[in-house]
């Protein structure tokens, strides 16, 4: 469904971002994407959505193509219309807006009526407890409200691929067990998912493939399971050493002078 092939991403035609990242989607997964922060995930989404022009951005070599299409000529609104829907990190709702308000911008480039109709119901069912908010302020909802409501705007594109940038950050761990149950739900109705995530024990616990990033490169892939035993994935992301005692982040950042992934 979407295939990254041999990115390269440059800022400011100074900075080099991600250094030849391949990866993909096929349909009906839900894939994993991890790195700690400056790794290169959040360039890796902006490339597939068509966005790193606002932050001045350029790709330089490689190839973005989802279902046999080149993407990464297009601007968002013509990506979001193929059907690539996004979730950014830190929810970017309008806050201002009610609820119903910016469920309705999230349809904005679906111009069928019975189409809209039924992706409102599908998001009202998903997230039941929007259903009695709608004309509330969405500034006004819960950390977890707002992020449902913001998965439930991109739902309302239709998408076959959802992207989610960071859905579980900031957010109280009976909440991050109820964002992951949705994520299975969408994914369950037919939309396959990319999940860019820290949260490796989430992310890899419904994942059908994982890569994990480094420096703009993927180090590590391959199933979910594997990833998720192995023990520098233990280490780093989980916070693990052999003996299953927890260490500090201080303690583990030697994983960097290690050389088993790059080999």
């Amino acid at each position: 469904m979407l295939e990254v092939a041999n990115l390269e991403v440059v800022y400011n035609d100074v900075v080099l971002m991600l250094r030849g990242l391949s990866l993909e989607v096929r349909d009906g997964q839900i894939v994993a994407l991890l790195g700690a922060n400056g790794a290169g995930k959040t360039t890796t989404l902006r490339a597939v959505t068509g966005i790193l022009d606002v932050h001045k951005g350029d790709i330089t070599k490689g190839s973005v193509t989802f279902e046999d299409q080149r993407i990464d000529d297009k601007d968002p609104s013509a990506i979001v219309r193929m059907g690539i829907a996004q979730v950014l990190e830190g929810r970017r709702i309008f806050a201002e807006m009610t609820v119903d308000d910016n469920l309705r911008t999230g349809a904005f480039t679906n111009t069928d009526r019975a189409s809209v109709t039924a992706a409102r119901e599908r998001v009202m069912d998903l997230f039941p407890v929007l259903q009695g908010r709608q004309k509330d302020t969405a500034g006004y909802l819960s950390g977890g409200e707002q992020q449902m409501l913001a998965i439930g705007r991109a739902l309302m594109a239709n998408p076959r691929l959802l992207i989610l940038d960071e859905p579980t950050l900031g957010l109280a761990p009976m909440l991050v067990q109820q964002i992951r149950d949705i994520i299975v739900d969408i994914n369950r109705q037919g939309t396959a998912v990319l999940l860019i995530e820290q949260n490796a024990n989430m992310a890899l616990s419904i994942a059908d493939y994982g890569y994990i990033m480094e420096t703009g490169r993927v180090v590590m892939d391959g199933d979910p399971r594997k990833l998720l035993a192995d023990e520098d994935v233990q280490e780093f992301y989980l916070g693990l050493h052999a003996e299953g005692a927890r260490k500090s982040f201080r303690e583990v950042k030697h994983y960097k002078r290690r050389k088993r992934w790059l080999s």
